[in-house]
């Protein structure tokens, strides 16, 4: 959990703040959706939602419930995002 946090705050810091969300995933445990302030985003995975829970409060990140809304809407995508997934909605090329 000390490490997950320490990453997050690392995270938190290159991206001038960060904003986050915890999923449950399953029996992989749970994934922490990160937003940094300048849009930058990536993700970690944790081996319980309890642990994911326990990072992301100990790192002092904004947790939101869902990942929508202006939360999402902070996310900044490039070609990269649009090509591998959107690409095919848009009449891009297919992925795989």
């Amino acid at each position: 959990m000390a490490r997950l946090a320490k990453q997050i705050g690392t995270f938190s810091k290159a991206h001038g703040g960060a904003e986050g969300q915890v999923a449950y995933i399953g029996e992989r445990g749970a994934r922490i959706v990160l937003v940094g302030e300048d849009g930058g985003w990536g993700d970690l995975v944790a081996t319980s939602y309890e642990i994911a829970q326990q990072a992301v409060q100990k790192s002092g990140i904004t947790v939101h419930e869902d990942f929508d809304g202006e939360f999402a809407a902070k996310v900044t995508t490039g070609p990269y995002e649009w090509k591998r997934m959107a690409g095919i909605q848009l009449g891009g090329p297919r992925n795989g």
